[in-house]
């Protein structure tokens, strides 16, 4: 089975950003996915299982951080790996997300440099 990264931001020129950043991944054999809103991530996390899911916490139909929960407090999915990247800094919200089961949480804007790497270090993969 394939490795799998969903990118969820209702902001398409970050998905955008997002997806040419991590594009070597895919020569490495990695499955980009993406969804614009809480509800479609659900549904797109629910489908296909990715390991890694980089969440943005302010979207329509659902947030980030109920997205993030319904993973963790799901058995099937609650393997995944999910990287909340956004642009609440504030201390309430990092507190938020760990309270959730968000394993990190990076604000905007990021380094491009620290997610690939970070996302090389959790899937075992050298790009």
């Amino acid at each position: 089975m394939p490795k799998k990264i969903l990118i969820v931001d209702d902001e398409i020129h970050i998905r955008v950003l997002l997806e040419q950043m991590l594009e070597d991944f895919k020569a490495a054999g990695v499955e980009i996915l993406s969804a614009c809103d809480g509800l479609e991530a659900w549904n797109v996390v629910r489908r296909e299982q990715p390991q890694i899911v980089i969440l943005d916490v302010m979207m329509p139909n659902l947030s980030g951080y109920e997205v993030c929960q319904r993973i963790k407090n799901d058995p099937i999915l609650s393997h995944a790996h999910v990287i909340m990247l956004t642009a609440k800094g504030q201390r309430a919200d990092r507190q938020r997300s760990v309270a959730v089961g968000a394993n990190e949480y990076i604000t905007k804007p990021f380094d491009p440099n620290y997610v690939i790497d970070r996302i090389s270090n959790i899937l075992g993969i050298s790009v």
